[in-house]
């Protein structure tokens, strides 16, 4: 029996290409989605993290983004209502604009071939599989299952790769189940993670409902719905005491919320800061030097960095 998704991907294509201000992305791809797009591409967007870039932080004007509709719909009437539906957006935000225009383009020329970029691949004693991959896992094994696109975040990444190792070699080091925060945390893979290889507690914020709701879609997928708090709350709120602290988020940010990410810390605990350019080391240390951390160790990949510090005991 053929699903209705994958005769779907037989079929031929509506391809939106516009380009919409920085600012507006989520609130464009939000709209574009109520009026029945299967899927959304942004193209130079430099993280897989749902926290939305800061406007003064070097950001580009613009982004290119290609939205897909199927290709029964009447071209000439779906431009017509996606010109409607951005109208508002348009007046909001004045600059950074094309043309929207549709082209008729092949399922395989996005519906599948993307997927090559989404392999298993494991992190020490946790294995990531997109949904469509068969995999076993050995005993000792966590099997994590995340299917790309839903949010920023998919582990593949540069920034969550090392937001990944960094966390699993700090699990490796503990002899308690510890307690975790996860800031910014787009699909939840990092929180999911955590609470599959041993956290007795974790909580996962993020300021966009729309990533809360994928990110606790993600963790009951994989059984940890329970086992892991997922709040739009600002992190202000969420009180302290923690073991581990994450935030794969841009440098700027980083620096921006440095005294409340250290408030969350416990005595002896671990601070994990990635989605840093290297170009952008400088800036990430001088905004945690004031508050004593031990560190940073530094790891690297691609033109990406991750600094890890400890809290003193």
């Amino acid at each position: 029996m053929v699903s209705a998704r994958e005769e779907s991907m037989d079929n031929k294509w509506l391809e939106l290409h516009i380009s919409v201000p920085a600012a507006a992305v989520d609130l464009v791809c939000a709209g574009l989605a109520t009026l029945g797009s299967t899927g959304v591409r942004v193209f130079e967007r430099q993280l897989d993290t749902f926290v939305a870039p800061d406007p003064d932080a070097d950001a580009p004007e613009s982004y290119p983004l290609r939205a897909y509709f199927p290709a029964e719909q009447d071209g000439d009437a779906l431009l017509k209502c996606i010109n409607e539906a951005l109208g508002p957006l348009r007046a909001m935000f004045a600059h950074g604009w094309s043309e929207a225009r549709l082209e008729a383009v092949s399922g395989d020329d996005w519906s599948e071939s993307w997927k090559q970029h989404f392999p298993v691949f494991r992190v020490g004693k946790l294995v990531v599989r997109p949904s469509w991959e068969e995999v076993t896992a050995a005993p000792d094994e966590a099997l994590l299952t995340l299917d790309p696109g839903m949010a920023f975040g998919t582990g593949t990444h540069a920034t969550t790769r090392l937001c990944l190792e960094a966390l699993v070699a700090t699990l490796d080091t503990l002899d308690r189940a510890p307690r975790v925060l996860d800031v910014g945390t787009g699909s939840g893979i990092l929180a999911i993670a955590a609470a599959m290889l041993g956290a007795g507690e974790v909580v996962a914020c993020d300021l966009d409902a729309e990533a809360c709701r994928v990110a606790q879609d993600n963790a009951a997928a994989n059984g940890m719905a329970a086992a892991v708090e997922i709040t739009s709350r600002p992190l202000e709120e969420l009180g302290a005491g923690f073991d581990i602290v994450l935030a794969n988020i841009l440098a700027e940010e980083n620096v921006r919320l440095a005294g409340e990410l250290v408030a969350r810390l416990a005595p002896g605990a671990t601070l994990i800061l990635s989605g840093i350019l290297r170009e952008k080391e400088s800036l990430a240390r001088r905004g945690f030097a004031p508050f004593g951390l031990e560190g940073p160790r530094l790891s690297e990949r691609d033109e990406w960095i991750c600094l890890t510090y400890r809290r003193a005991d």
